[in-house]
């Protein structure tokens, strides 16, 4: 590496962080000198957690990591990775069926950023079965999280059936 300082880069709606998520930043960290996990508004979803909750969480999740920053940021990715200088992109595989949709965005991000690099890192086997969409639909059918999520986001997800 060129640049000790460098940071690569772990996007996502995080809706809501999981264990997974969280197990992909602590590989990430160990492997890079800063990783910043970005949280983004899909619009193409219908979030359980606002924006400023996920970063919240996330905040929560990994400040035990001291060379991990989460931020929020809107637009394309590939004008992030432009804007703050960074050309690593991190994104986790939990199955081979995870692999074409990150092949293709990987591919896309490239297009629109040539420098841009994808790393693919896989999850501890124990989470290679867990998707957000997963935990949002045990959270609403009353089920158990506390296996499957930071115990901030449990909290949460205990706190928004309460309400609901």
């Amino acid at each position: 590496m060129k640049n000790k300082n460098f940071a690569a880069v772990y996007p996502g709606s995080f809706d809501p962080p999981t264990n997974g998520h969280i197990d992909i930043i602590t590989r990430a960290s160990h492997l890079f000198p800063r990783v910043i996990v970005a949280v983004t508004q899909n619009h193409n979803k219908n979030h359980m957690f606002s924006l400023k909750e996920r970063v919240g969480l996330l905040k929560e999740s990994v400040k035990r990591l001291p060379n991990v920053k989460v931020v929020s940021f809107e637009g394309l990715l590939a004008d992030y990775l432009s804007k703050i200088n960074s050309f690593v992109l991190i994104r986790g595989l939990r199955a081979i069926s995870d692999f074409e949709y990150e092949f293709q965005l990987a591919l896309m991000n490239r297009n629109l950023n040539k420098k841009i690099e994808t790393v693919f890192l896989m999850p501890d086997q124990a989470y290679t079965f867990l998707s957000s969409s997963m935990v949002k639909e045990i959270a609403a059918l009353g089920g158990k999280t506390k296996d499957f999520v930071p115990p901030c986001v449990e909290k949460k997800l205990n706190s928004n059936k309460k309400r609901g």
